[in-house]
């Protein structure tokens, strides 16, 4: 059977084999303008994933055009991110390197009578572009003379002009039925500290004018992104065409971007809930940003694999979050060890048992080298008040009035009897060990369908918890803007009492809370008092269709 090949590695095919590249090159190119979140795993994956597969290069690039919105917080991000995903770019690279020589190709369009110096305010270059179905109308200045025009471009750049009062446009065709390429503006006056070349410019070029040219100029083979720029994709090959760059010229190849079920793949949105309160930072563990998925605790592994299962496609789709979490609960389930955490205690007392021990318990039976841990057991213990029942339902195989159950790792006990308070609650449970059944050891002859974890009373930690869901609640009856589906109970904190090898845990190590889910510890953690994220249940909610 051949090798799946998605539709862009196709192309690189026909490519190499036809001789115009003999070496593949991508970027990965963010605006540092916020933080990635997981619609960008997608895209890194896809970059430097061909770099890898054809044994090519990839570029990390900032696109960093627009100062007013961008930072160096979100630059060092960015690259935190990109290395904890698991990937080494070639060259760092900003688009601000090359402001000189976007510069000099704007000159070189109005030397060849390609752009042109509007004094045109945005809203009538809007009122004046036209419509779908309509021509535009051409703007008064489009006929300026090279020289005036050159000129102006210079007054522009040496800071004559106030912010906004004359833009730089590629003279190209207001009939176009494609309306990017309707005379779009390609350079503005703005006044704006820069990050990166700080106040040395006053003009700054659009996104669609300076792309073509960073990828030219860094002999980008394949320019992929998302499928909102295929209809860009003529005024990109307009700029590196007329701003005479050598062969082979870039091409831009465009892709479905990744939407997920209930998450927000809107940097703008993510940030408005950053300023505003509503999550405690990028990182905050609820947040669908690389950051914040990291801190949640999702293996990196299980996100390549994510993005690796769903493919690449032409067209938008959108993916099922319980596809992400089958594929994190995977890798989780490979590599997490196992541990009894408590989150509703009900007092066990052996009454029986006077000694104290350390039990050995497999930490995960799943990992490639099997490892063991000492827990503590002694006469008072506390197990799950959902691991008791009263009055048990039919086929109940957990703890219940003279019936039997294993704690996990150690003795099969029986209950003798329940103390209640005085409203009726059970309060403690007064229990018998069976001799002779220690696991591993066990020689009782008694059979038990029913394992339950438990803590030890007298060692056992109690730790901070949140219980985390989605930031959006389905979309319902219509209702699909972002601020009206926030989900105002997206996290819980709750206590549990966890056995005492967690002390010795590290942030971001990551455990089975067994029978209940994956949690991670928190950074927030300190010495006295560990925090846990909820990473994913045990459950798997996926179903592949059909």
């Amino acid at each position: 059977m051949c090798e799946y090949k998605n539709f862009i590695e196709d192309i690189i095919d026909n490519d190499l084999e036809s001789g115009k590249v003999s070496t593949v090159c991508t970027r990965f190119p963010p605006e540092p303008n916020g933080y990635l979140h997981i619609g960008h795993a997608k895209s890194l994956c896809i970059n430097f994933g061909l770099a890898q597969k054809y044994n090519g290069k990839c570029n990390l690039r900032f696109d960093d055009t627009n100062p007013s919105k961008e930072d160096q917080e979100y630059v060092e991000s960015i690259k935190k991110d990109i290395e904890w995903l698991g990937f080494k770019w070639d060259k760092l690279l900003f688009a601000s390197d090359y402001f000189d020589v976007m510069f000099d190709c704007a000159v070189k369009l109005i030397n060849k009578g390609l752009a042109y110096v509007s004094d045109e305010t945005a809203d009538e270059i809007r009122e004046r572009r036209g419509t779908l179905t309509e021509p535009g109308v051409e703007s008064p200045y489009r006929n300026r003379t090279v020289e005036e025009n050159l000129q102006l471009f210079y007054d522009m750049r040496d800071g004559k002009f106030p912010d906004g009062s004359k833009v730089l446009r590629a003279k190209i065709d207001m009939a176009s039925a494609n309306v990017n390429m309707r005379d779009p503006i390609i350079y503005r006056v703005l006044r704006a500290t820069h990050h990166n070349t700080g106040d040395k410019w006053c003009v700054y070029p659009m996104y669609d004018f300076a792309h073509p040219i960073e990828d030219a100029y860094e002999g980008i083979t394949h320019s992929v992104c998302t499928l909102e720029f295929e209809d860009h994709r003529p005024l990109y090959n307009w700029v590196v065409s007329n701003c005479d760059f050598p062969a082979p010229l870039p091409q831009q190849i465009e892709f479905a971007r990744l939407n997920i079920t209930n998450t927000i793949m809107s940097k703008r949105y993510l940030k408005k809930l950053v300023d505003e309160g509503k999550v405690t930072g990028w990182d905050d563990p609820r947040m669908p940003t690389l950051s914040g998925i990291r801190r949640r605790g999702y293996p990196a592994e299980a996100l390549r694999d994510f993005c690796e299962r769903i493919g690449v496609a032409k067209s938008n789709s959108e993916v099922e979050s319980s596809y992400l979490e089958a594929c994190v609960r995977d890798s989780l389930n490979r590599t997490a060890n196992r541990v009894m955490a408590v989150f509703d205690p009900l007092k066990v007392t052996l009454v029986n048992y006077d000694g104290r021990e350390e039990l050995t318990v497999e930490n995960n039976p799943n990992a490639e080298t099997v490892t063991y841990r000492q827990v503590p057991f002694s006469k008072t213990l506390y197990i799950d008040r959902s691991d008791f029942a009263l009055v048990p339902p039919p086929k109940y195989y957990r703890l219940k009035p003279d019936g039997y159950v294993r704690l996990k790792g150690a003795y099969i006990i029986r209950c003798d009897k329940a103390v209640l308070d005085d409203d009726g609650n059970v309060a403690e449970l007064l229990c018998s060990i069976v001799p002779n059944s220690k696991s591993g050891q066990d020689e009782s002859g008694i059979k038990v369908k029913g394992v339950i974890h438990w803590v030890d009373a007298d060692s056992c930690v109690d730790v901070t918890v949140r219980k985390l869901q989605s930031l959006l609640t389905d979309a319902v009856d219509g209702v699909t803007d972002f601020n009206e589906r926030f989900n105002t109970e997206s996290m819980k904190v709750v206590s549990a009492k966890v056995e005492p090898s967690l002390l010795n845990a590290r942030a971001e190590d990551r455990f089975q809370f067994m029978r209940v889910g994956y949690y991670v510890l928190d950074r927030d953690s300190d010495g006295s008092n560990l925090v846990f994220n909820e990473i994913v249940g045990l459950k798997d909610g996926y179903k592949p269709s059909k």
